[in-house]
């Protein structure tokens, strides 16, 4: 199974997400960008890639301490950016620190269940609206118009580890389709 682990922003702030997608998908050239749905909105922690079977049961057990180890903590979707002429994401705001090491920490899970992570990078935490589909394009009106975006805050409680599916193959709009497979509470 392909894997990875989230946090899952709860409805209202979503909804306050999707209302500003609305007005960005009504920006010059927006029909050039891919825009992802709003079930695929998620602030992903770590990506593990296909995970083998015989692999599962010890990330079940090394995320579920990770999480025990990691209080809860308040968030809200805020602000947003761009990665190069790409992707097109919102932010987070609140207690980034406490995201920052909770991401740490179920990367390090990932890792010590024997799967290989690849190289570490600094966290950088992001909810994917768009992506580029048409070559060149200049995104920096939508990171501007991202810029005073800030949802509702909510607490963080859980991690979810969360499974995707590819987009359908030739399926022109397709998106991969994500579900959660496992869920912790923080400070449980």
């Amino acid at each position: 199974m392909r894997l990875f682990a989230a946090v899952l922003p709860p409805a209202h702030p979503l909804g306050q997400l999707a209302a500003e997608v609305g007005r960005l998908k009504q920006l010059p050239d927006a029909e050039r960008l891919r825009w992802t749905g709003h079930d695929g909105w998620h602030f992903t922690l770590a990506f593990y890639g296909e995970v083998p079977a015989d692999v599962l049961d010890e990330l079940h057990e090394r995320l579920g301490r990770a999480a025990r180890r990691h209080a809860p903590y308040e968030l809200r979707i805020a602000g947003g950016g761009r990665f190069g002429d790409r992707v097109v994401w919102a932010g987070a705001d609140g207690d980034r620190p406490a995201m920052r090491h909770l991401a740490d920490a179920v990367e390090a899970a990932g890792r010590r269940a024997g799967l290989r992570m690849g190289e570490h990078r600094p966290y950088t935490p992001h909810l994917t609206l768009a992506r580029n589909r048409s070559g060149r394009l200049d995104l920096v009106p939508y990171t501007a118009a991202l810029a005073d975006f800030e949802s509702g805050v909510w607490r963080v409680e859980e991690i979810a580890l969360m499974r995707s599916h590819p987009p359908a193959p030739g399926v022109p709009g397709s998106q991969p389709h994500y579900e959660p497979v496992a869920r912790w509470p923080l400070g449980g």
